[in-house]
């Protein structure tokens, strides 16, 4: 699953009939789950319940808050709305859509690197807490990869990471060492490209998702819950402590973090509400958590939102 997108399932049961597709922008059509997003539920766990609940599916993925605005105004049916962080969320809940979001995962911040890097042996020192991690990557010559904050959640949640331990760490001006400038085009790829060049080798080290660098059997450093964005209690103490700025659409936007959970919804114009209640409370299951952890997720932190 690339997190920075959300998942939208729509279901019916197979005894409804067969159905010849779904654009994924319509109501599902009959005997379809219609979803958008995908590797970790549509591996594991979308399966695992259409085999149970006798469902078909079909999957499609799209950015997170532009499909909660397409749900919001009513272009867009579906049973199960996921995101990743509260925020589209609360763009359903505002348009009086949801009424309340249930937290299935979690994922973290970490920091990713190449067994090929010349560093390796410092980077591994690091995962095993004996240097601190940061250091190794002011190592000369370090190539290290980010996404674009301007397009990416995981590039501008790199650069909250990177703020929150300037903070944690004493370590003043450490993103000014690191990062540089919030775009700085030497650092900055595709997600796609990143962690492929960091595999080859091409590159040192790079932020990600615990989930997605587990995925792709990369070692990686794990960083303390207060900076590695995945724990809502600190969120309000801590984690909005820092903040900011870029320009956005020709005009200068400050932004806030928000903690990396994945949160499920029914909207309250779903097709098969019960169905997709029915799903919520199989991610949430013992079954499910297994699933979760199976492809690289972390469990659920923090209360429903309502």
């Amino acid at each position: 699953m690339h997190e920075s997108t959300a998942a939208c399932h729509g279901l019916t049961r197979q005894s409804v009939g067969g159905g010849h597709g779904n654009r994924c922008g319509r109501p599902p059509t009959p005997g379809r789950l219609c979803r958008f997003h995908g590797s970790g539920y549509g591996q594991h766990l979308g399966p695992a319940f259409a085999k149970t609940h006798h469902v078909t599916y079909q999957g499609e993925g799209q950015g997170a808050y532009g499909l909660a605005h397409l749900i919001a105004a009513k272009k867009l049916r579906t049973d199960v709305f996921i995101s990743i962080t509260p925020g589209p969320i609360k763009v359903l809940e505002k348009a009086g859509m949801v009424s309340k979001a249930v937290p299935v995962a979690s994922t973290a911040m970490v920091i990713a690197y190449s067994p090929k890097s010349r560093y390796a042996k410092e980077f591994a020192a690091a995962a095993a807490d004996k240097m601190p991690w940061y250091t190794v990557l002011e190592k000369p010559g370090i190539q290290f990869g980010r996404t674009d904050p301007q397009t990416d959640p995981q590039g501008q949640n790199i650069i909250f990471t990177f703020l929150l331990a300037q903070k944690y760490y004493h370590q003043p001006e450490l993103v000014q060492r690191v990062l540089g400038p919030v775009e700085n085009q030497k650092q900055i790829f595709t997600e796609a490209s990143l962690l492929t060049r960091l595999k080859s080798g091409q590159m040192d080290a790079s932020s990600g998702y615990e989930s997605a660098v587990k995925s792709l059997h990369l070692p990686f450093i794990i960083l303390p819950d207060e900076i590695n964005l995945s724990n809502p209690a600190m969120a309000k103490a801590w984690y909005d402590t820092v903040h900011f700025s870029m320009m956005v659409d020709g005009k200068t936007k400050t932004l806030h973090t928000q903690p990396l959970v994945f949160y499920a919804a029914v909207p309250k114009d779903a097709p098969h509400p019960k169905l997709g209640e029915a799903f919520i409370r199989f991610m949430t299951s013992k079954a499910g958590q297994v699933m979760f952890k199976e492809t690289g997720y972390n469990p659920p932190k923090g209360g429903d939102l309502s």
